[in-house]
């Protein structure tokens, strides 16, 4: 029974190795093909709630912990971002109530606003715990299953349908039910942060982005507006019309990649 169990455990790995580098290369093969087909990477205007913003106490940011994507940043230029929940538990849900909370915390420097039907979100909240992942590390080379973890980002790249299209992302959040109103309130500020653009994570647990989950979750920080702040200040291949010429080698791509968060 044992070696049974040993053996599915090996074959599973092997399977899920396979699948890592297939994903892999095909988002490499991707990405340079994005090079030759995507519009050139240009700097939106700033959004008038960042343009406004001053950190007098110059508490600095952890931009240069913020990934940049095979287009760039990941920037809204199309203001409000319009943001789904999963309401069925009802309004005073200690879910539904925490995510409403961390987006009004949010909507205080990127314009937010809820609506109904997921189909017209920018970014869809999903009360679900997230799946179990494996990744490869990149130093040993072995196969790492990832344990519980409250919280997962994921954006897709995707062409609107104005005339001519732009490139555009949509982000999906799965968040737990299964913490405490306090935990869950800190990891949808946390998350929120990572779909308002900042992808990546801070070192600092004063935060609302450091990368593990604290006993007492802070609130956004002027680090966490400077940080956003500087996003927003670099070039992106997103919200920009696409070269007609262009378009049809674009025609059924579909990108995604998810940033996974510590675990308690």
């Amino acid at each position: 029974m044992k070696h049974d169990k040993r053996h599915w455990l090996k074959s599973w790995g092997r399977l899920l190795l396979f699948g890592i580098t297939l994903v892999l290369c095909l988002g490499l093969s991707w990405g340079v093909n994005a090079e030759r087909t995507l519009p050139p990477a240009q700097v939106h205007p700033l959004p008038p709630t960042l343009q406004e913003w001053t950190d007098e106490a110059n508490t600095g940011d952890y931009f240069a912990q913020v990934k940049e994507t095979p287009v760039g940043y990941l920037v809204w230029s199309d203001f409000p971002v319009k943001v789904y929940l999963d309401r069925t538990a009802g309004a005073d849900d200690p879910w539904v109530k925490a995510v409403r909370n961390a987006i009004a915390a949010w909507n205080a420097y990127l314009p937010l606003v809820e609506v109904e039907h997921p189909e017209n979100a920018d970014i869809i909240w999903v009360r679900s715990r997230p799946p179990m992942r494996a990744t490869v590390n990149r130093e040993t080379r072995e196969l790492e299953i990832s344990g519980a973890r409250n919280a997962e980002t994921s954006y897709q790249l995707y062409l609107t349908k104005t005339n001519p299209p732009q490139l555009s992302h949509r982000f999906k959040i799965l968040l737990s039910p299964h913490q405490s109103y306090h935990h869950t309130l800190g990891t949808a500020r946390h998350e929120l942060g990572h779909a308002l653009g900042i992808w990546g994570h801070s070192d600092n647990p004063q935060d609302a982005l450091y990368s593990s989950q604290v006993s007492d979750p802070p609130p956004i920080s002027p680090r966490d507006v400077n940080t956003l702040q500087k996003v927003y200040q670099q070039p992106t291949k997103l919200g920009w019309d696409m070269p007609s010429k262009h378009i049809p080698s674009l025609k059924g791509v579909s990108f995604s990649t998810s940033l996974f968060c510590n675990k308690p």
